[in-house]
C-alpha cells in the first residue's frame, strides 16, 4: 500500500506539473492580492464613516450644550435658579459625552491613518507584483515560444517526434512489402510456386509429360521434313558405307 501510494503521488505530481501554467498561477495570486487590497480599502471606508459619524454627533452635542448654556443664563435672569440649574446640569452631562465621542474620534482617526498607510503600502506592493508577474509571464512566454521552436527544428518535440516515428514505420512496411514481392517473383519464375489464377493447375508429372510430347512432336516434324526432300540430296543414313568406285579407264565386265 505504501508502494501504491508512493506511485500514485508521483504521477499525480507528473500529471500537475505537466498541467501547471506558471502565468496562471501568477495571475490568480494577482488576483488574491487584490482582494486583499480591496478589503483594506473597505476597512478604511468604514472606519472613515465611523469617523464622520461622531463627527456629527459632536456637532449636535455641542448645539446642545450652547443652547442648554444659553437657557441657564435665560433662567437665572428670569431669577428661576432651579431651571438655571437643571440646565447647566443636563449641559454637563452633554459635555460628558462630547468629551467620549472625542476619545472615540480620536481613536478612529489614528486607526484610519494606521489603515491608510496600510493601503498606500500594500497598493505598492501590488503594483511591483503585478509588474514582475508581467516581466515573468513575458519571459516564459518567450521561453516557451524558444523551446518550440527548438524542438521542432531539432525533430525531438512530442508532436515530430510522433511524424517521425510514423515515417519510419511506413518506410519499414515498405521495405517489407518490397521484400515479399521480390521473393515471391522468385519462387514463381523458379516453379516452386504456381500462378493460382490459373485455369488448370499443373504439378510436376504434368510438366514431364508436356515435355515428351513436345519432343515426339519436333521427331516427327523432322521425319516429314526429311520425306520431303530428292532422293539424290537425301542424306546417307548414319552407318551406312559408300560403295567402292572402278578404276579410270576399265570397263564394266573386264576381270
Amino acid at each position: 500500500m505504501r508502494r501504491i501510494a508512493a506511485l500514485f503521488k508521483i504521477k499525480a505530481g507528473k500529471a500537475l506539473d505537466r498541467a501547471e501554467d506558471p502565468r496562471e498561477l501568477l495571475d490568480y495570486s494577482y488576483d488574491k492580492q487584490m482582494e486583499m487590497l480591496t478589503k483594506v480599502r473597505r476597512g478604511v471606508a468604514d472606519v472613515a464613516t465611523s469617523r464622520k459619524r461622531i463627527e456629527l454627533q459632536l456637532a449636535t452635542l455641542q448645539q446642545s450644550a450652547d443652547k442648554l448654556q444659553g437657557q441657564a443664563q435665560q433662567a437665572l435672569a428670569a431669577g428661576r435658579e432651579d431651571l438655571a440649574r437643571e440646565a447647566l446640569t443636563r449641559r454637563t452631562a452633554v459635555l460628558a459625552q462630547r468629551t467620549d465621542l472625542q476619545n472615540q474620534e480620536a481613536t478612529l482617526q489614528a486607526e484610519e491613518a494606521k489603515l491608510t498607510l496600510g493601503e498606500q503600502r500594500l497598493q505598492a506592493k501590488v503594483d511591483a507584483f503585478r509588474t514582475r508577474k508581467e516581466t515573468i509571464k513575458a519571459s516564459y512566454t518567450a521561453a516557451e515560444a524558444e523551446t518550440h521552436i527548438s524542438e521542432a527544428l531539432t525533430g525531438i518535440s512530442e508532436e515530430m517526434g510522433d511524424v517521425g516515428l510514423a515515417m519510419q514505420r511506413a518506410q519499414d512496411k515498405t521495405e517489407q512489402l518490397q521484400a515479399r514481392a521480390g521473393a515471391l517473383d522468385e519462387l514463381m519464375a523458379s516453379g516452386a510456386l504456381e500462378d493460382a489464377t490459373s485455369p488448370v493447375a499443373h504439378d510436376d508429372l504434368q510438366s514431364q509429360l508436356d515435355a515428351i510430347t513436345a519432343g515426339g512432336d519436333v521427331e516427327a516434324e523432322l521425319e516429314r521434313m526429311k520425306a520431303e526432300l530428292p532422293a539424290s540430296s537425301a542424306p546417307p543414313a548414319l552407318g551406312d558405307k559408300p560403295a567402292p568406285q572402278a578404276p579410270p579407264g576399265k570397263e564394266e565386265g573386264e576381270s
